[in-house]
């Protein structure tokens, strides 16, 4: 895509683990914000970095350089500590490290042709995971410890996924999810669910974890675009709403509850047993809802849903309405905040909640100066 290649001047931006923080990275340093406030909340100019990614709300980060100094290499993965701003342990790679994940028990670092899966208190190595070329290092990780999995491209010909255990460091399954190659994947909170595009972008797939099975499929649009990221609500179960951001500018929100509920009943009756399963696949526009728009088509961005609320109806005690948050990051320097309200007409609106430049966001130490 040709807006790939314009020098955007945010490096990398990624949400913690629990979507109450994010890092972003540009060619001066990195900065960590708080996702509820807005607040930033530590930032650090050393250098270009590729990669941020934080572990929950602590003072650990996981950097990697962009390798415009020789100090900062894009080969070499440092633990660092914002605490006392040092450095706690690097490990060195023969090839540039594509994407870090982790949680309290494991480290996963994904180069091009291999990943690796660490004790992340020993550091010691459980295993080497030998990939297909994996170019952009795309990975989807679930961070919680019951249900921790691991999925990458299982294939360059086709949207192949490969979902790996990683508590257990062992291969859990592999589900052939379209046609085209991938280009997007994201595992729920919890590693119950799974969703997939493929580089046509024009369908998003769910599969249940358990027994690699699919859940629903939805309808993004007509004509191709990039998949630029997918992210499920916050659940125990199952998330109510699946959220994806797109190379045409839109932001789409799937309600993944009332689809697969509908397929659930749709499956038990006469027509829908007699439907092959591309047509009975839940492509239902009325689970849709789009935000045209919202950021400049062609800009590269993350959303991610980090909470949701449910109104109830005091007389039936059933869920009538759905409020989620939703929080966006652009390469182009902004963050963005949305409520999407869904009522129990399933009819949708969006607001606009908060809107601020990441680039201009001072400290409160340098406001104080």
């Amino acid at each position: 895509m040709a807006s790939q290649s314009l020098p955007y001047p945010i490096l990398c931006a990624s949400f913690n683990q629990d979507n109450s923080g994010f890092a972003i990275s540009t060619k001066d340093g990195f900065k960590i914000f708080d996702s509820n406030t807005g607040r930033l909340c530590y930032e650090r100019g050393i250098g270009a970095f590729v990669i941020v990614e934080m572990l929950y709300s602590s003072s650990l980060l996981a950097i990697v350089g962009a390798g415009e100094q020789p100090s900062l290499s894009p080969r070499r993965l440092c633990l660092f500590n914002t605490t006392t701003g040092s450095a706690l342990r690097d490990l060195n790679f023969l090839t540039t490290i594509l994407a870090v994940r982790l949680n309290q028990k494991r480290l996963v670092v994904v180069l091009e042709e291999k990943t690796y899966i660490y004790d992340s208190n020993s550091l010691a190595i459980l295993d080497t995971i030998d990939t297909v070329p994996n170019l952009k290092g795309l990975c989807a990780f679930s961070p919680n410890l019951d249900g921790c999995f691991l999925a990458l491209p299982a294939s360059l010909t086709k949207g192949s996924v490969m979902v790996y255990n990683v508590m257990e460091v062992r291969l859990h399954c592999e589900i052939d999810a379209h046609r085209a190659p991938l280009s997007a994947i994201a595992l729920s909170s919890n590693g119950m669910y799974i969703a997939t595009a493929s580089e046509q972008g024009t369908i998003i797939r769910v599969y249940l974890v358990s027994e690699a099975t699919k859940s629903c499929s939805f309808r993004r649009g007509t004509y191709p675009s990039t998949i630029f990221s997918l992210s499920f609500g916050p659940s125990i179960q199952l998330p109510d709403i699946l959220v994806a951001t797109s190379s045409s500018g839109s932001v789409h929100a799937f309600s993944l509850g009332f689809a697969i509920s509908q397929r659930c009943r749709r499956s038990t009756s006469f027509l829908g047993s007699i439907l092959p399963s591309s047509v009975n696949d839940a492509l239902d526009p009325a689970h849709h809802h789009v935000l045209h728009n919202a950021v400049s088509p062609g800009t590269k961005s993350c959303v991610v849903v980090r909470k949701v609320d449910k109104v109830a109806d005091a007389s039936t005690s059933e869920f009538v309405a759905c409020r989620a948050t939703l929080s966006i990051l652009t390469y182009d320097g902004y963050f963005q905040e949305y409520v999407l309200s869904i009522n129990n007409q399933n009819e949708s609106s969006w607001s606009l909640e908060r809107e601020f430049n990441l680039l201009t966001v001072l400290s409160d130490s340098a406001k104080s100066s």
